[in-house]
C-alpha cells in the first residue's frame, strides 16, 4: 500500500470519521541499538516517543542495548543482546555455552567474530519471540531502521508495521571503500556491510516505509530498487525547548564546534581539520571542540599530529544532553562537514540553540539548513576555511544566521509537528486493514 508523502510544510491530514481516529494508539517503537548520545538512533527514539505521548498515545520502546534515555511516561522494554561493542571481554572470547542454545546469540557472536554485523538480524529474532503473543497489545509496530527479517514475520502475523529508514547505508559503504586504499581492509568493509542484503530484501517487502528527508527518499528508491512513491516522508524534529539559546552562557571567542565520529570517512571531519590547520596562523585564538570519540592510533589522531594542531583540537564524548546544549551555546559557530547525511541532527540542534551553522551540501543537510546557514561543497576544506573566516570577520552575520536558524527550526522541524504527521500516518495505515481483510476474504 502506498500513502502520499507527508512533509513538514503540509497541513496534517484531515481524518475521516473512523473508529481508530477517535482513540489514542498503542505504539511499540523498536530500536535494535539506541545509544542515548552516540549517533542518531537513540536520539530519534527519545524525542519521537516523547512527542507521540504528548499527542495522547501510549508508547512502549522495545530496544536492545545500549538503551535510550526516555521520558518517564514512556515504558522501556529491554531486549538484552550480547552487546559485543561494549563488552569488557574481547568479542573473540565472549562466547559462552548458553549462547549456543540461542540462534540469535550465536549468530550475533559469529558474525562479529568473522567481521560482520548481525545485531539488527538477532534483534529481529528476539522481538518476534517477545511479540508473538502480544498482537492485541499494540495497534502499531514502528521500527527505527533495524530493517530486519523479523519485521516481515511480524507483518505476516497481522501486525501493522512501519519502518523509519533514515538514509541508505549504501552511501556509507561507497564512501568507506573509496577512502580505504588497502585491498584487505576493503574486503573487511564489504563483510561488515553484508547486512545490506537483508535490508534490501526487507525494504522491498514492507508495506510501509517512512524516511526523514527528500534526499534520502530519492537515494533509497535508487539504491534499493523501489518506487519513490512507495516511500513516505516525515521530517525529523528538534526538541526546541531542550535545544535552546542559553542567555547566561557566553560565547567563547573563536570557538568552533563539530559533532562527528572521528574515523568515519562519511562524517568528513578531516576536511574541517585541514581547514582549521590552514586558519590557525590567521586566528591564533581559534579552538575546535569535536563532540565524538577519538580512536587512539586511528587515522584522525595521526592527521591531527601531521597537521600540527594538537593544541587547538579537543575531543569530548559520553556527555549529557545538557552539556551538549551548553557546548552549542558556547561556540561561535558549528561546522557540519559530512559527505552525506540522511537528515543532519547536529545542524538542526545547533540552529535550535541559536548558533550560526556552516554546513556541507552532503545529502539532506541543505534541506535542514536552508538559507539560515552557510552551505559549502562537501569534501572541500578551502570552502570550509573561507566560510569560517567569513564568520570570524563578520559578527553581525553570525548573529543574523543564529536568529534565522532558530526560527527555521521552530517553523519547520519541531517534534510536535512530526508526531501529528505520524499520528495521521498511523490512522491511515489502520484504515486500510479492514479493506484489505475484506478483499482477502472475497478472494
Amino acid at each position: 500500500m502506498t500513502l502520499h508523502a507527508v512533509t513538514a510544510d503540509q497541513p496534517v491530514i484531515d481524518l475521516p470519521a473512523h473508529r481508530h481516529a477517535a482513540q489514542p494508539l498503542r505504539i511499540a517503537l523498536l530500536g535494535y541499538r539506541s545509544h542515548p548520545y552516540g549517533g542518531g538512533q537513540g536520539i530519534y527514539i527519545k524525542y519521537l516517543s516523547k512527542a507521540l505521548v504528548n499527542a495522547g498515545h501510549q508508547v512502549d520502546v522495545i530496544s536492545g542495548p545500549p538503551y535510550p534515555h526516555l521520558d518517564p511516561r514512556v515504558k522501556l522494554i529491554k531486549v538484552p543482546s550480547l552487546n559485543l561493542f561494549e563488552s569488557p571481554v574481547h568479542h573473540a572470547l565472549a562466547l559462552r555455552p548458553h549462547h549456543l542454545r540461542s540462534w540469535a546469540d550465536f549468530v550475533e557472536w559469529w558474525s562479529m567474530f568473522t567481521g560482520g554485523f548481525a545485531e539488527a538480524y538477532s534483534f529481529g529474532r528476539r522481538i518476534n519471540r517477545l511479540l508473538k503473543d502480544r498482537r492485541d497489545q499494540y495497534d502499531i509496530i514502528h521500527d527505527n531502521q533495524s530493517l530486519c527479517y523479523g519485521l516481515l514475520d511480524l507483518q505476516k502475523k497481522g501486525f501493522p508495521v512501519v519502518a523509519t529508514f533514515h538514509h541508505p547505508i549504501t552511501h556509507d559503504l561507497r564512501i568507506a571503500l573509496k577512502a580505504e586504499p588497502r585491498w584487505y581492509m576493503r574486503l573487511l568493509i564489504l563483510r561488515w556491510h553484508s547486512f545490506l542484503r537483508m535490508q534490501k530484501k526487507v525494504v522491498r517487502q514492507l508495506d510501509h516505509i517512512v524516511t526523514v528527508s527528500e534526499r534520502s527518499q530519492i537515494d533509497i528508491a535508487k539504491d534499493f530498487s523501489i518506487p519513490q512513491s512507495d516511500i513516505d516522508l516525515i521530517y525529523n524534529g528538534i526538541d526546541t525547548e531542550e535545544f535552546a539559546p542559553l542567555p547566561d552562557v557566553k560565547k567563547i571567542p573563536y570557538r568552533i564546534m563539530c559533532t562527528a565520529s572521528a574515523d568515519q570517512p562519511l562524517k568528513g571531519l578531516k576536511y574541517l581539520l585541514k581547514a582549521a590547520a590552514a586558519l590557525r596562523n590567521q586566528y591564533p585564538q581559534m579552538t575546535l571542540l569535536v563532540v565524538g570519540k577519538l580512536n587512539e592510533g586511528g587515522y584522525t589522531e595521526g592527521l591531527i599530529k601531521r597537521l600540527g594542531i594538537n593544541d587547538i583540537v579537543q575531543f569530548v564524548s559520553g556527555i549529557s544532553t545538557e552539556q551538549l546544549v551548553r557546548h552549542y551555546n558556547e561556540a561561535e559557530m558549528v561546522v557540519c562537514p559530512s559527505l552525506y547525511e540522511g537528515f543532519g541532527l547536529p545542524a538542526g540542534e545547533a540552529m535550535s540553540c541559536g548558533t550560526a551553522v556552516i554546513s556541507s551540501n552532503g545529502g539532506a543537510l541543505p534541506e535542514v539548513v536552508g538559507d539560515a546557514g552557510i552551505v559549502v561543497k562537501a569534501g572541500n576544506e578551502k570552502a570550509i576555511a573561507d566560510a569560517i573566516a567569513d564568520l570570524f570577520e563578520n559578527p553581525a552575520k553570525r548573529e543574523q544566521l543564529a536568529h534565522a536558524g532558530r526560527q527555521r527550526i521552530l517553523d519547520t522541524f519541531c517534534w510536535n509537528l512530526a508526531a501529528q504527521q505520524f499520528s495521521s500516518y498511523y490512522y491511515k495505515m489502520l484504515e486500510k486493514i479492514p479493506a484489505i481483510e475484506k478483499e482477502e476474504t472475497a478472494a
